[in-house]
């Protein structure tokens, strides 16, 4: 070929290039003169990090919003707690009750079939006598000897056999009282399972809203909602001081706990730490009023299993006549206690996600002072 032609398809060549890269889709152009090509690329927009956005603050006012209803939450799982311990107690004292009742009802029926074969046993003798009645023998009897003879045996067995029929018939009317009353009985234990069971979801209901409540709070938050709580208690408990209720009740006399009071003390007190789960008597973990029942059935003095029971059946006392070992029942419906230690403290089982603690006997309120020992 000829250097004229090689020229040529050079410059062919060439424009068959340009047009090919125009031709490209999405392929940018600088607008400066052509020069020597920048190895380094241009820095993608997209490759710019964002500035990091911090969140605001929550407000003092919105978490206090928040310790609100996490309270609310709580005091509604106490409630729901206090009516699964009841229902859990009715079901056991239903299940002593019920055991019994089978027991005496085995034992009536084990009486009932002996009385049923003397019976037979009598009626078989009568029917080996060619069945004639005792008091036709009797009569058709023409020995005097035997004559008297049979007026003692006759008189002998009409008593027993009035004896055989009267306590056979006491023995039918007790089985079958026993029977109906164990039948109401498992009516009744049925209840109180499934009020045990709606209890039991509305405990865990009210949990798990609270839990997630929480769950939503930043590290930050949680510790300001932590303050926020103690900035409440102790305000609380400033405040029940400031009554001068340790004042009072320092001039009061019979404020030395008893020895049966010192031993439920001594046992709230080797249970600090351990965690609060609804429902527990230890002795691992309890619930308020399974802390301070077990603290009392230690002391040898059994007492009742929930709060409210402890509020309805214990000795009330002024609140100025406390003594350690008393119990301080909280809020107005009795869903909360805590034990009297002295010194204006308490110690008592907070709630879910807290631990056996001593905290100040003023910072709940509170309905009134029981004594499991009055």
């Amino acid at each position: 070929m000829g250097r004229g032609k090689r020229g040529l398809l050079a410059a062919a060549v060439t424009v068959v290039c340009a047009v090919t890269v125009l031709a490209v889709p999405g392929t940018a152009f600088a607008s400066a003169p052509a020069g020597p090509a920048d190895p380094t690329p241009a820095p993608s927009a997209s490759a710019t990090p964002a500035p990091a956005v911090t969140p605001a603050p929550v407000p003092d006012a919105e978490l206090e919003k928040v310790r609100a209803r996490l309270d609310g939450l709580y005091h509604d799982a106490a409630v729901a707690t206090d009516a699964y311990n009841a229902a859990e107690e009715k079901t056991r004292k239903q299940s002593v009750q019920l055991a019994r009742l089978e027991k005496r009802t085995d034992t009536a029926r084990r009486k009932l079939a002996e009385l049923k074969d003397q019976a037979g046993a009598a009626a078989r003798a009568q029917y080996r006598d060619s069945g004639m009645p005792p008091m036709a023998r009797f009569l058709l009897s023409d020995n005097p000897e035997r004559f008297a003879d049979g007026a003692g045996t006759l008189l002998n067995g009409a008593r027993a056999t009035k004896k055989l029929i009267a306590e056979t018939d006491r023995v039918e009317r007790e089985l079958k009282r026993d029977t109906d009353d164990a039948a109401a009985r498992w009516k009744k234990l049925e209840r109180d399972r499934k009020d045990k069971a709606a209890a039991r979801k509305t405990v865990q209901a009210r949990i798990k809203d609270a839990e997630t409540l929480e769950s939503r709070l930043e590290k930050k938050e949680k510790e300001r909602l932590a303050e926020l709580e103690r900035q409440a208690a102790r305000k609380a408990q400033t405040a029940w001081l400031h009554t001068g209720v340790l004042k009072k009740k320092a001039t009061t006399a019979g404020a030395t706990a008893t020895s049966a009071a010192a031993r439920a003390v001594a046992f709230a007190t080797a249970q600090l730490g351990k965690p609060y789960v609804w429902g527990a008597e230890g002795p691992d973990s309890f619930d308020c009023s399974g802390l301070t029942s077990q603290a009392w059935a230690d002391a040898g003095t059994p007492i009742p299993r929930t709060s409210q029971e402890q509020w309805r059946q214990l000795s009330h006392v002024n609140v100025t006549e406390m003594r350690p070992g008393d119990l301080i029942i909280y809020f107005a419906d009795a869903t909360h206690v805590g034990m009297y230690v002295g010194d204006g403290k308490i110690i008592h089982a907070p709630r879910p996600g807290r631990t056996v603690t001593v905290a100040g006997a003023g910072t709940m309120p509170i309905l009134g002072v029981v004594r499991p020992d009055a």
